[in-house]
């Protein structure tokens, strides 16, 4: 720690940088002129004010395609599990099929999630209604 100090303090000393600009980098005649060159990260406009969106466009559909694939995949899996609760293991796959419900829901799938959401609720809804009787 007293080494990194010391460090410090002798660094400090020796440094005699300033921010002042030299006589020959002074340009006295250009100052009003406001020709400053100056530099910005632009990102190209696309949309509605230009650029070329059919390739976004085409870009977006694919992937929305691959998404909603994917997500038909996750939901029918959902479905079938939840179907399969309402005659065994009710319980187990009741509550797997809600869960890959909801996955099926996030990745896409809203009709086919909901379905197995709801089936898989009715399943272990009627199984803690009726397994007294049984």
């Amino acid at each position: 720690m007293a080494d990194n100090n010391n460090f410090n303090n002798n660094f400090n000393d020796r440094d005699t940088r300033s921010i002042d600009l030299r006589p020959e980098e002074r340009d006295r005649e250009r100052v009003d002129t406001f020709e400053e060159e100056t530099a910005a990260e632009v990102t190209p406009i696309t949309g509605a004010f230009g650029g070329r969106t059919e390739e976004r466009e085409e870009t977006a559909e694919a992937n929305y395609d691959d998404a909603t694939a994917s997500g038909r995949g996750v939901g029918t899996f959902a479905i079938v599990l939840s179907i399969l609760s309402l005659f065994f293991l009710p319980i187990l796959l009741g509550a797997s099929g809600i869960i890959v419900g909801f996955v099926a829901r996030r990745a896409g799938a809203n009709a086919l999630g909901n379905w197995a959401i709801g089936i898989g609720a009715l399943s272990i809804i009627l199984t803690v209604f009726f397994s007294p009787f049984f």
